[in-house]
């Protein structure tokens, strides 16, 4: 392990385009779901129900988010509905289980999803055993990533001192909170939907391959 990373007690994963990559497309089908949901709902064509989730998306943190204060949607309900998808395009990962495994120290998930749909996840990638816990959407209170409750709720939840913490996130914006609370942070830039936002100051790591880059740290050949 580099002695820059000695500090590190707990290591806390994103999921969804972090602990597999985009190129899988499991969260396009759920984000297209998203889309048909929003279609339903308002009655508005495909094409203009798009336009409105995305703009709900980069202006509330998530679709749902924006939803619930636009239209007083039932998080349950909607997540039901654009979590059921299949996940044959996933594929165990077992070097990935393997570096989690030897990292020193807790081991955590947080994410804008539902423990449900995670533990279906992490169960296809072969990570069902790796984490102590999953962080989801309703232990946030529904006050999604990035807003800076959920980063404050997560390390009460498991008193985890944020500067100790070792973050990685597939969204960029979603590692600004965790930076400005003491977390180390890791983008996984593979990819997968940025918002406008270009500001990379609070990055202290960049990497494409998760697995990889845990195996490099691991000085593993």
């Amino acid at each position: 392990m580099p002695p820059e990373l000695d500090h590190v007690r707990a290591w806390i994963f994103d999921l969804d385009n972090t602990l597999y990559p985009p190129s899988a497309n499991l969260f396009a089908k759920i984000d297209h779901r998203m889309t048909d949901y929003i279609e339903r709902l308002t009655g508005l064509p495909w094409d203009e129900a798009r336009k409105l989730q995305k703009g709900w998306f980069h202006a509330h943190g998530t679709t749902l988010a924006g939803l619930m204060a636009e239209h007083g949607t039932d998080p349950y309900e909607f997540l039901a509905y654009v979590h059921d998808i299949e996940m044959d395009v996933l594929e165990e990962n077992a070097p990935l289980a393997a570096a989690i495994a030897r990292l020193p120290g807790r081991k955590l998930v947080f994410t804008n999803g539902d423990l449900p749909y995670a533990s279906k996840v992490l169960d296809r990638l072969g990570l069902g055993a790796s984490f102590e816990a999953v962080h989801d959407i309703h232990a946030m209170a529904l006050r999604p990533k990035p807003d800076p409750v959920s980063y404050e709720g997560l390390c009460a939840a498991y008193e985890l001192e944020p500067t100790e913490c070792l973050f990685v996130e597939d969204m960029a914006r979603n590692l600004k909170p965790a930076k400005a609370i003491g977390m180390t942070t890791v983008w996984v830039d593979n990819g997968s939907e940025q918002t406008a936002d270009t500001d990379r100051s609070f990055i202290d790591y960049t990497t494409a391959d998760i697995t990889g880059w845990l195996h490099d740290i691991l000085g593993d050949a």
